[in-house]
This record gives structure tokens, C-alpha cells and sequence, in this order.
């Protein structure tokens, strides 16, 4: 993965979390749809706050119940999170970019939104860049939305890659995990009328890597080679739990990390897959890397 952070998956922090928390009062409105949380305003006023030191603004935006998984334990004490955020004002930090990767509706009136923060710091004259794990539980209560749950790593020195990071992230990069059949039929009809090989990529929305992974697809050099040859489609494989009957099918290897992909030709036979992770650290691999397994996995001229 892009950078190995312990951290407790999404799923099983706020099952723990709603388990044994009681809300103070009932939402009275549904949660943003999908699109309008690509641009959830009580985010950006987080970020501002953050960003000018603001812990009277920062401490509104969070419940008085709120609580928090840290790096260094559990914690039911609200003002922890508004004054670490705060504190990073004065430590150096000008730049913040949380990009959101992944969007998750769990019941009305509740957003979970997970995300990876990239920090600038200026210190000594000097300019350093850190990234960190973030997940946030909003409640709307009333007309505010409020934070009342939220889970972060340590923050930890931004790796130097070589491969396209994204400007902006996009949450729907993989359908729900229900649709991975649905849209792998598609794709394999589309590929026996134009005989384009299909480019399975299993993967979630959570990881960054395969955000990387795709911008990368994108680009002037690659784009055209993916066009040409391929049809793509991103599998969601949910927290390791879901379409894993698929990447067995297909021999695909998800125990090494994501992303991780499968080719199969215009009948549906499977060319290759990978096995050992070979793509799942946007670290490690290049440009070239990827473009040489796609020159190399294309369809064959006749």
C-alpha cells in the first residue's frame, strides 16, 4: 500500500463505535446524496479551521460526546480531537488537502467519510510534506452536523512515487461490490463485439493506491494505450469480504494488497493475474512498470 499505517478498518471502527454509543437526539434530515457529499461544506469548514488554528470553531463542529481511536488508545474526551487539530496551526503546518476516497451512508443523517490528509509544514526554513489516515463519523443534529466519532494515524512522512497522484479523489471510483457482476458481464460483451481484452481491477474505494493507480491510467501516455485495447472494470472488494469468489475465479491474489489485476481476452479466458501484490504500493512501481504490462497483455495483432 502507499504507506503502511496501523489502522482499524472502516467497517469494524463504527460497528464498535455504534454499538455502544446512544445519540443525544435524532437526525431530523437525511444524510448529503452522494454527489453533494463530494462537496460536504461542514468538511471544508473542519479544514479551515485546521488551517487557522481555530479551536473555538474546531470544538463546534464535534460533538460533546464525541469520542476518537487514536494512535495511542481510545479516547471519550471530546476536547482531544479540536485541540490536536488546533495545535498543528502553530506547528508549521500552511497546506492541508484531505482527500476523500471513500463515502460510506450508514443510516439517515450519518456520513462516514474517509479520507487521506496530506500535510505541508514549514519548519526552519524548511518545507516538509506528511500524510495521514482520517475517518469521521458526522450526525446531523438539528441543522448542524456535528463529528462524533473519528479515528487517525500518527502523521508520517509523505513517500516520494513516481506514478500520478490524484488532485481530486473520486469516492465512486468502485461501484457498490453488488454491481462487480453485473458490470464484469458488460464488459465482457462489450470486449466479444470489438474483441478489446477486459483489465480487471480488484480494489476499494478506501485505498489510495488504487486512487493513484487509476490517475495513472489517465494519463497522456497510458490513456490511449488503455483505450485502444482495453475494458476496464473496477471490482470492489469491500474490507477483503466482498466479490472474493471472483478474484478466485480468476486467480487473483488479494492477500498481498490492492490494487490487484486480472486480463482476460475477448472470450472471457483468463491471460494473467497477479499473485504476489505486484502493484499494490504506488511506492514501488513506475510508470513504466504499468505500461509494459499493458503493451504486454494486450490483444494480439491477427
Amino acid at each position: 500500500m502507499f504507506q503502511k499505517i496501523s489502522f482499524t478498518p472502516v467497517t469494524a471502527f463504527l460497528f464498535l463505535f455504534l454499538a455502544t454509543f446512544t445519540p443525544a437526539q435524532t437526525p431530523a434530515h437525511h444524510a448529503p446524496t452522494a454527489k453533494s457529499a463530494k462537496t460536504f461544506e461542514p468538511l471544508n469548514q473542519w479544514k479551515s479551521a485546521v488551517l487557522n488554528g481555530d479551536r473555538v470553531t474546531l470544538q463546534s463542529l464535534y460533538s460533546p460526546s464525541a469520542m476518537a481511536r487514536l494512535p495511542q488508545g481510545d479516547t471519550n474526551d471530546a476536547n482531544e480531537e479540536p485541540t490536536f487539530w488546533s495545535s498543528l496551526h502553530n506547528a508549521g503546518v500552511t497546506a492541508l488537502d484531505p482527500k476523500v476516497l471513500e463515502r460510506q451512508t450508514q443510516q439517515p443523517g450519518r456520513l462516514a467519510i474517509i479520507m487521506r490528509v496530506f500535510l505541508t509544514v514549514q519548519s526552519n526554513g524548511e518545507s516538509k510534506e506528511y500524510i495521514m489516515v482520517l475517518t469521521q463519523l458526522w450526525e446531523q443534529q438539528g441543522s448542524d452536523w456535528k463529528i462524533i466519532a473519528s479515528q487517525r494515524s500518527n502523521p508520517a512522512p509523505r513517500p516520494t512515487i513516481r506514478l500520478t497522484e490524484p488532485t481530486i479523489t473520486n469516492p465512486d471510483l468502485y461501484p457498490d461490490a453488488n454491481e462487480a457482476q453485473k458490470d464484469l458481464d458488460s464488459a465482457l460483451a462489450a470486449a466479444a463485439k470489438d474483441h478489446k481484452n477486459v483489465l480487471i481491477v480488484f480494489g476499494g474505494n478506501w485505498c489510495y493506491d488504487c486512487h493513484v493507480l487509476d490517475a495513472t491510467f489517465k494519463t497522456a501516455a497510458i490513456a490511449p494505450l488503455l483505450k485502444s485495447n482495453y475494458h476496464i472494470v473496477h471490482i470492489n472488494i469491500g474490507e477483503y469480504d466482498q466479490n472474493l469468489a471472483i478474484a478466485a475465479k480468476y486467480q487473483t491474489v488479494l492477500t498481498h494488497g490492492v490494487p490487484a489485476l486480472a486480463v482476460l481476452d475477448d472470450k472471457g479466458k483468463l491471460l494473467t493475474s497477479q499473485k504476489n501484490g505486484e502493484f499494490e504500493s504506488a511506492v514501488k512501481i513506475g510508470p513504466a512498470d504499468i505500461t509494459d504490462f499493458l503493451k504486454q497483455w494486450k490483444p494480439k495483432s491477427p
